[in-house]
């Protein structure tokens, strides 16, 4: 098989969807203080209220988005393994150095062989912490940048990696090991092995390296100070278990074993563990709800949250424990010390689920068989329920997201203050608003520069807005096409970075389906409504 006609058959069986956006895009100064500019902030990057089409990846197939509640930087995973990144860098935490954040209009594209792995290296999995980032690849290695203070990036201590560089290690018996995910929180890193391993570095001073210590003691100026681990540690108890997936909270861990059973470490506050205390845990510790012996009621998902945690049971059931809400129970005054259902969900089954700084997702399976995006979480101030411009920006109680009625959200990456959602690309999809609204495109066909009237309106590009009469393309397209349509130039991008990732002498091309809505020609009502959203 050649390397053109292997890119053309993985994008066939690959899973992708496009990217759409909803909250803060103001990067340095989201969650702080002084936010800059007037009114609701700055108008160069404002809050958005509902879910947009973000312009920069329209025409790219992401397979995965990567986020964290305690971070506002985002990593998404292309079919070619390339990885995007996105959003505040502070200081590192997207691997540059000297710029406090990268728009999302202008997103870097970052692939494993620019950090000097061998060819053909993908990038497979990502995580975010609060201020730096980890990178998986296929040959098992892991990448991390950002604040690295207290080993958190997986090397001797430093203010910063500023560059993303290779972890050293996990080794068992001195062989290393192929790690397959990752997973961070604002002090510390966890990393999965193919063989189900579980490893932490980092600080561990409220338990979350799953270590059996907090290594508390005093230094100079009667400080206190807390263990360090700067390389990867095994995580204690699991060594018989095989561990299938992991994820992080600002200061705790949740993972699942092949059967479901639910395991957590670290920081209890707000009983967040489920463990039906607040004491924090040194080593993983079983929460009993999952433990069966009745196999529908153990685990099938976890997420963690700012001051939660979630599991999805094998019946698709949805449970809670910690703070998740401001006032009655779930609050930090009576917070949820054991997982409990959340009943306005009971009847709905779910698939996935995702928590935000703030902010609940959930998805399930609505009555004619699509997708139902249901949110809610209060203090959602920047809009990241994406409720609608005319909406509330909190939901105190599970609501339906009418916005996103009839799309296909395959997945959701809700960040502190941000929120992206994977959707597969349809009629309902095309609709949706774009990112940014306007962008700098002329009103006459690029290829004739002429106004043909309304009878041969020039059709837009769904990335840039480039016009183009129908009979002007080569070849000519005899009516407006459906779903998303990308003009010559945005498609000729798009292929020859496909192309390079590859072999830099194949011209491959990507092809893009055309499937889902159908795009107004620039002179119809319809278009005019959608360039004024």
């Amino acid at each position: 098989m050649t390397m053109a006609s292997s890119v053309a058959e993985e994008t066939k069986e690959t899973q992708w969807g496009r990217v759409l956006i909803c909250g803060g895009t103001d990067w340095p100064k989201l969650g702080r203080k002084e936010r800059g500019g007037k009114g609701e902030g700055n108008p160069e990057a404002p809050d958005l209220l509902e879910p947009h089409i973000l312009r920069s990846l329209s025409n790219v197939k992401i397979t995965s988005i990567h986020a964290s509640c305690c971070a506002c930087h985002f990593i998404a995973l292309d079919i070619h393994g390339a990885a995007w990144l996105f959003g505040r860098n502070a200081p590192c935490a997207l691997g540059l150095t000297g710029v406090d954040m990268v728009s999302e209009n202008e997103p870097r594209r970052l692939r494993a062989s620019d950090l000097g792995a061998r060819p053909g290296t993908r990038f497979i999995h990502a995580a975010c912490g609060r201020s730096h980032s980890l990178l998986v690849d296929s040959q098992g290695q892991v990448w991390s940048a950002g604040v690295n203070n207290f080993g958190q990036c997986g090397h001797p201590v430093s203010p910063q990696i500023s560059a993303f560089k290779v972890v050293d290690g996990p080794y068992v018996d001195g062989e290393r090991q192929r790690v397959i995910k990752a997973a961070a929180g604002i002090t510390f890193s966890i990393v999965l092995t193919e063989s189900g391993k579980v490893f932490s570095f980092g600080s561990g001073e409220k338990g979350q390296l799953g270590n059996g210590r907090t290594g508390e003691h005093i230094t100079t100026g009667n400080k206190t100070a807390f263990d360090i681990e700067p390389e990867p540690v095994p995580v204690k108890g699991l060594d018989d278990k095989v561990i299938t997936n992991i994820t992080c909270g600002p200061q705790h861990t949740i993972a699942i074993d092949t059967r479901g059973v639910v395991y957590v470490w670290g920081y209890n506050g707000y009983c967040r563990l489920g463990l039906g205390n607040q004491q924090d845990a040194l080593i993983p510790k079983v929460v009993p709800q999952f433990a069966g012996p009745n196999e529908m009621t153990m685990g099938a998902q976890v997420i963690a949250g700012t001051t939660n945690s979630v599991v999805i049971d094998k019946q698709r059931m949805y449970w809670m424990a910690g703070k998740w809400k401001n006032s009655g129970e779930g609050s930090a005054g009576s917070p949820y010390s054991s997982f409990r259902y959340i009943q306005d969900l009971m009847g709905c089954k779910i698939s996935a689920a995702n928590c935000g700084g703030v902010t609940h997702f959930a998805l399930s399976t609505d009555e004619d068989g699509s997708t139902m995006t249901v949110a809610y979480g209060q203090n959602a101030a920047n809009g990241e329920l994406g409720l609608g411009p005319d909406e509330p920006k909190s939901a105190t109680k599970p609501t339906r997201h009418q916005p996103l009625l009839g799309i296909e959200v395959v997945s959701v990456a809700a960040g502190q203050h941000t929120t992206l959602f994977l959707a597969k690309p349809n009629d309902k999809l095309s609709d949706l608003p774009r990112h940014p609204l306007e962008v700098d495109a002329p009103e006459l066909c690029l290829i004739c520069a002429k106004d043909n009237g309304d009878d041969d309106s020039p059709l837009e590009c769904d990335k840039c807005d480039h016009p183009y009469h129908l009979g002007c393309l080569n070849p000519p397209l005899p009516t407006i096409p459906e779903g998303e349509w990308f003009c010559p130039k945005c498609v000729d991008e798009i292929s020859t970075l496909a192309a390079s990732d590859f072999n830099p002498t194949v011209n491959a091309t990507v092809d893009e389906p055309k499937t889902g809505g159908k795009r107004k020609a620039p002179g119809s009502k319809e278009h005019a409504s959608k360039r004024k959203r």
